[in-house]
């Protein structure tokens, strides 16, 4: 057991990194990717993407953990994103947890049928989020 801490303690600050879970925020509204990194950053290193299209590129280039992903955004909404997410190769296999204010089971349906792998309404308990992220990483 010694041993052990003696290996993790000598782990440089990069590799402690590399192996903290990137998750991927997408939202047009960066105020809620910095509410986000305040309370997921000591379990997660964030990245953010403002907009469905940023998101697809983002997630082939630097391929995330987990997506979080906001279901009302202009242009390229969640639920489309989500699908494109879903139907590229590169992505297919990354959770992706929609995150919304709509609360509806309509709503909630068209995340399923889009292929979210977990539906979270706003406002969230930061907890709740972080066991659910934490269960698909």
């Amino acid at each position: 057991m010694d041993f052990e801490k003696e290996v993790t303690s000598t782990m440089s600050t990069q590799e402690q990194r590399n192996n903290t879970p990137h998750v991927l925020v997408v939202d047009d509204e960066y105020f809620n990717f910095e509410m986000l990194s305040m309370a997921l950053s000591d379990a997660f290193r964030l990245s953010y993407a403002d907009s469905g299209k940023s998101c697809l590129s983002n997630a082939i280039a630097h391929k995330p953990d987990a997506i979080l992903l906001d279901v009302c955004m202009p242009g390229l909404d969640g639920y489309d994103t989500c699908r494109m997410l879903k139907n590229t190769p590169e992505t297919k296999d990354i959770p992706v947890v929609m995150v919304s204010g709509l609360e509806s089971e309509q709503e909630q349906q068209a995340g399923y049928e889009a292929g979210c792998d977990a539906y979270v309404i706003k406002p969230f308990a930061i907890q709740s989020l972080l066991e659910k992220l934490k269960s698909m990483v």
